[in-house]
């Protein structure tokens, strides 16, 4: 007794992370995240399918993304731990699917980032060069702008989601402003839709399928809200309200940007502009819109980078904490209680890709990581209500219609890696091997450190069947 006593007292209390978030920063993480692909990104469907095809991407990928909101406001809100997926891949399914869910995160987060501080970059220098001065550098904003928010997160959350919080609304008011302005003929040129007339479908039926790939940019994202589970005040509250007020507030900025850029811009240079809202004020001819407008997608791809750093960093520090990755990783920060370590390892990481690879390529890969994870979803909700009923377990949501949204799930991400392998086939290929030999080196090397019992941090009964 006295040994196990002095070994107790010896024993340092384990840090944890602050529960100082509510609602409006679970809508500012998710939302902040997703809102940049309204201001580039999802106009690439457009090009792969024309406008129509555009169009149904945006509808088809919101759908998906509804479907991915509400089962993950279900199970978020009963594992409430940080690492969002990682975390229910751990308690439901086991520690290989849970390895490569937290991988998932990470690269899909990163990637995200990476091509956040591509498109900062990218606007600066098309500005610079309207003002006469081309040939900008844009390496030096793009380290800028990562090595800013990653200080910014290192010193804590609470500041990090509040300021993600004011620049995510004004970006969002920005669209809003456009989509009323050009309705109210503030622009010199008149909207116009005869392409849809004229050329509905110039590739096909097949260029929607194609569109889909890139539609899924203006929501991707959005289950980042799951990373703050630790650290709001109440998970079965903030959570569930949270995730589906992002939800909602994303399919509308995605058909009015859709709108407004379709009606102002030619669809042959639409699906290859670099910032389709930005070039779509400059057409109105106002200064305001366009100074509007510049604003707006510097601080969504700003918030977006900062959201992704926040989540990235959760799952990487979640998997060091229970030793899926070195332990080295699950240190807290005695002052800021946040992940450091884990925030200041992927810099380097988003900094090569960011500097090192194209946009549409970072684009793909976090699209393909985002899509494996969705594809997850649909086995673990299903073990989930098979194993804990909806009377076993309290739940601070209960998604409706079970298991239509998870059927309808998994039969749009089954198109959408159709969609990938139509124009980057090489790319599905390379990922799916850099995540099977990253399953190798995780059961060969890391599954013996793992200590499963100290995983289950939910004081659930034994599942059924058990």
């Amino acid at each position: 007794m006295m040994a196990n006593a002095t070994s107790t007292a010896a024993r340092p209390e384990r840090l944890q992370l602050l529960r100082v978030l509510g609602p409006a920063h679970i809508w500012a993480l998710g939302v902040g995240i997703v809102l940049v692909g309204e201001y580039m990104g999802w106009n690439f469907s457009v090009g792969k399918g024309g406008m129509i095809a555009g169009l149904i991407a945006c509808w088809v990928a919101g759908l998906l993304y509804t479907c991915v909101a509400m089962i993950d406001s279900e199970v978020t809100s009963t594992v409430a731990a940080a690492g969002g997926q990682y975390a229910q891949a751990k308690h439901i399914v086991g520690p290989l699917m849970a390895f490569n869910v937290g991988l998932f995160l990470v690269m899909a987060y990163t990637m995200l980032e990476a091509a956040n501080a591509i498109t900062v970059g990218f606007l600066l220098d098309t500005v610079a060069g309207m003002q006469g001065h081309s040939g900008l550098n844009q390496q030096p904003f793009i380290i800028l702008a990562i090595m800013f928010l990653a200080w910014l997160n290192y010193r804590g959350v609470l500041a990090t989601l509040t300021f993600n919080l004011v620049i995510t609304a004004i970006a969002f008011l920005a669209i809003v402003a456009l989509f009323v302005a050009v309705q109210f003929g503030a622009s010199a040129v008149p909207l116009d839709f005869s392409a849809i007339t004229t050329d509905p479908l110039p590739y096909g039926w097949v260029g929607i399928v194609a569109a889909l790939h890139f539609g899924l940019w203006y929501y991707l994202g959005i289950e980042g809200t799951c990373q703050a589970a630790e650290e709001v005040r109440s998970p079965a509250r903030s959570l569930p309200y949270g995730t589906m007020a992002g939800i909602i507030t994303l399919l509308i900025a995605a058909t009015m940007t859709w709108y407004v850029c379709s009606g102002l811009v030619p669809w042959e240079y639409l699906g290859q502009a670099g910032t389709p809202l930005f070039d779509a004020a400059r057409v109105t001819g106002s200064t305001g819109l366009m100074v509007l407008l510049f604003v707006g997608t510097i601080f969504s791809t700003l918030a977006s980078a900062n959201g992704c750093i926040n989540d990235a960093s959760r799952a990487w520090f979640s998997m060091g904490r229970d030793r899926y990755l070195p332990t080295w990783f699950g240190a807290v920060h005695p002052v800021y209680r946040t992940p450091y370590r884990a925030i200041v390892f992927l810099v380097p990481i988003a900094l090569i890709f960011a500097l090192g690879a194209p946009l549409d390529q970072v684009v793909t890969f976090s699209i393909l990581s985002g899509l494996l994870g969705y594809t997850f979803m649909t086995f673990n909700m299903v073990m989930f209500r098979n194993k804990w009923p909806l009377d076993t377990i309290k739940r601070g949501y209960v998604h409706p219609f079970h298991p239509l949204p998870t059927v309808v799930l998994l039969i749009l991400c089954s198109t959408a890696y159709f969609a990938v392998f139509l124009g980057y086939g090489t790319q599905l290929i390379a990922m799916m091997c850099f995540y099977i030999v990253a399953s190798l080196w995780f059961h060969f090397r890391r599954y013996r450190f793992v200590r499963r019992g100290d995983q289950f941090t939910m004081p659930w009964p034994k599942p059924q069947g058990y």
